[in-house]
């Protein structure tokens, strides 16, 4: 049985080099209805960017490698056919004020399970329609 790309789940990227965080994120956006990949650095995260048309994007800003500030520069310079959107994770509050403008959502860390689901649930329903 062939199937289709309407059938595919969208996928999401988690930019995080925490582990535990990552493996918490995965399971969420997973349960929400993604196909997830994980970058646990910068560099990664950019040649998985290359190579990947994610929905969705939960970014970290501390990396290796390569900061968070970087790949979001690189994410709004790029075109994309639809453009995916970013959630920013970070525990820094100042941070977040000051970027607001330039993501679609903030989650302040720490976040829990529930309210990362909650959102990657109403971002596929915004992203594909179902």
């Amino acid at each position: 049985m062939t199937v289709s790309l309407a059938e595919k789940n969208p996928v999401a990227l988690i930019i995080e080099d925490n582990e535990d965080v990552a493996h918490i994120c995965r399971i969420a956006l997973e349960q929400a209805g993604f196909e997830v990949e994980v970058a646990e650095d910068g560099r990664t995260a950019l040649e998985r960017l290359a190579t990947t048309a994610p929905v969705l994007i939960l970014l970290d800003l501390h990396l290796p490698y390569v900061s968070g500030y970087q790949i979001l520069h690189h994410i709004h310079t790029q075109e994309y056919a639809l453009k995916p959107q970013v959630v920013l994770a970070t525990a820094d509050l100042l941070r977040a004020e000051k970027m607001q403008n330039e993501v679609d959502f903030v989650l302040l860390k720490p976040f829990g399970f529930i309210k990362l689901y909650e959102l990657a649930k109403k971002l596929r329903c915004t992203s594909t329609g179902l």
